[in-house]
This record gives structure tokens, sequence and C-alpha cells, in this order.
């Protein structure tokens, strides 16, 4: 039995990992924390986790939190840099949720993110947790930086394509849409339902911070630079995400589905659905699939991807099980197995 504590448990990410956690036939949760609301039991917050976690939310003390084999971090960015190094120096396994480990140069992550990153020797170490991409590395890590939910509907939709070399790669177009729950369980105003509510806005034109997480990991893939447009909308739906990618294609239209299908074929995670198929958010609700079609170009030049996950689960708390699960040895679809919650 693998013990784990999670750091930051009263989001929206911190629930999904206890929802999670709580069905997984190989882990206790030994420790959950909350610097506001220790002292409260978790099923007082989340009223669905009764009879499933029987805990309090506590302090967040490295002492404690040492004694766990893996511990999540469920927290803003800036908070798992002050307390990973000292964990995984006692020989801890860390997953972090948030931004802290995502990218790999200091100063690129200290201009996205406006703040001194605490330890930059852990950002060379720190292995990102896309499976289907680093699943060997991760095995091995100590540190996993979780993927965030546009990067991880994004990599995957491109991944065949750009690792053959089969698009131009300097004319990436990424038009994605998420749901409220992306932006966190924080009050705001543009979230609020009056605000969010039959209506659809863009936001981060001028540039979002996965902009530079995406490009690093499709430079990986590529080998070297690539041109990216990339532009996030909230859309009125609690959660789920539709990634609709588009670039020039420089093979024949009708390789495009075996192309992926190929890719894929042995990844538990995500589904090649037919030709000619258009995804839908509510066929990975409460899941760690992602569900991707691919349409040729209907200008003859054009291809078009379309991959849809969940924002909270692949795009966070699942795809952190799936880490969690490779980086202790056990078997990596465990826990992860549940169907789509309809309607």
């Amino acid at each position: 039995m693998i013990t784990v504590g999670i750091v930051g448990g009263t989001g929206y990410t911190g629930a999904e990992l206890l929802r999670l956690l709580a069905g997984h036939p190989q882990v206790s949760v030994r420790a959950i924390t909350s610097r506001g609301n220790a002292g409260t039991r978790v099923d007082a917050m989340f009223p669905g986790l009764r009879g499933h976690v029987d805990l309090q939310f506590t302090e967040p003390e490295v002492g404690e939190l040492a004694a766990c084999d893996l511990v999540f971090f469920a927290t803003p960015n800036g908070t798992a840099m002050g307390m990973a190094p000292e964990l995984v120096a006692a020989g801890v396994r860390v997953v972090d949720l948030g931004a802290d480990f995502r990218l790999r140069d200091a100063a690129s992550w200290e201009r996205w993110y406006g703040m001194a990153h605490a330890c930059p020797e852990l950002l060379e170490e720190a292995v990102y947790g896309l499976p289907e991409m680093y699943r060997s590395r991760i095995v091995g890590a100590r540190l996993v930086a979780n993927p965030g939910c546009y990067p991880t509907a994004v990599a995957l939709g491109w991944l065949p394509l750009v690792e053959a070399g089969h698009v131009d790669v300097q004319s990436l177009v990424a038009d994605c849409k998420s749901g409220v729950s992306g932006a966190g369980r924080k009050a705001q105003v543009p979230t609020l339902f009056g605000e969010a509510n039959e209506n659809l806005r863009a936001y981060g034109a001028d540039g979002h911070r996965h902009l530079p997480e995406i490009r690093q990991t499709l430079e990986a893939a590529v080998g070297g630079s690539v041109g990216l447009t990339f532009l996030p909308h909230l859309i009125p739906m609690t959660r789920g995400m539709q990634a609709s990618l588009y670039a020039p294609l420089n093979i024949p239209a009708d390789e495009l589905q075996s192309l992926y299908e190929a890719r894929y074929a042995d990844e538990p995670f995500v589904d090649v659905l037919p030709a000619g198929s258009h995804p839908e958010t509510r066929t990975v609700r409460g899941t760690n699939l992602c569900r991707i079609a691919v349409h040729p170009p209907q200008d003859g030049r054009t291809a078009i991807v379309l991959s849809v996950i969940d924002n909270l689960t692949k795009g966070a708390a699942s795809q952190a099980v799936q880490n969690m699960n490779l980086m202790c040895g056990l078997p990596e679809a465990a826990g992860l197995e549940g169907v789509p919650v309809l309607p």
C-alpha cells in the first residue's frame, strides 16, 4: 500500500485527487493540508466524500508529509517550490499539479509567473508528466511536473504530426475552449454564474502562461523551434476542454487516420476516434481519457485535429494519479478505469 499526502486539498483539483484516490486499490491517503481550513473534516467541506475519506485538513508540515511515499501539490503557483526540495531530499516522491517545475528555463519561468524561482536547481531534474511522451523517465522520477490542462489537450493532439514532421511546425494554431472550473475554486468576477453563463470569452490573446509550456513540449518533440498561435476561451460549462488544432499538412490526407491510430495504438488513455468523428467533452467527463479525431483539409492543405479532455482529470488530477502509478511501480491504469458520466 502506497501512502500519499496532498498539499492544498480544498480546490477543485484537490477534491478530484481525493475522489480518485479514495477508490484507488493500492493507495492510502495519510494527510491532506489546508492552511485556512486546518481542523475541518474533509467530508464537511466535500460531503460527497462522506464514508470515503475519514480525515481532517491539517497544516502543511514537512515533517508529517515526509512520512508519505509520495506527496501531491494541488496548490497555487509558487507554493510547491518552497517545500519540494526538502521532501525530495527526504526520499519522498513529489507530483506538482501547479506550474512550479513545468518550464525548464528559470528565467522564462520567472518572466511568465512574475516571481523568483526558489529552487531552479530542480528544474533540470523535474520530469514533465506527460506519460504518452515521457513514460520511461517518469518511472524513475523523484519529481514530476504535472502538465497543465491546455498543454495536455494540445500536445496530445499534435504529437503524431509534429514527431513525424508531417506539418509545417512554424504555422501551428491551437484554438481552445475550457469550462470555468479551469479557473479554480476561488471566487472571481469572470467566473461568477451571472458573468460566465450564456457567454463566450477569449482571453490571453497577448500571451498566456501555458504558451511557453506548450511550445517547450512541441519543440522537444520536433527537436527544434516551432511557431505557435494559442488562444484560450472560457465557455459556460463546469468542466471539459476542447482543443481545435490547425496546421498546413505535407502528407496525403488519407494517411492522417492511420498515422494517429499507429501512434496511440498502445496508449491506454488516448482514444483515436473513427474517421469523420467529432469528439464531445461529455464523452470524457470524469475520466483520464483524451479522445482525438482527425479530419483532412477542407481546402487541400490545412489539417484539422480535434482533442477533448476533462480539464480536472486528464488535465490535472487523474493524470497526476497516472504519474503516481508509474513512479511507484503500480499498474498504470490503477484507479483510473471509470466510465464517463452521462449526462
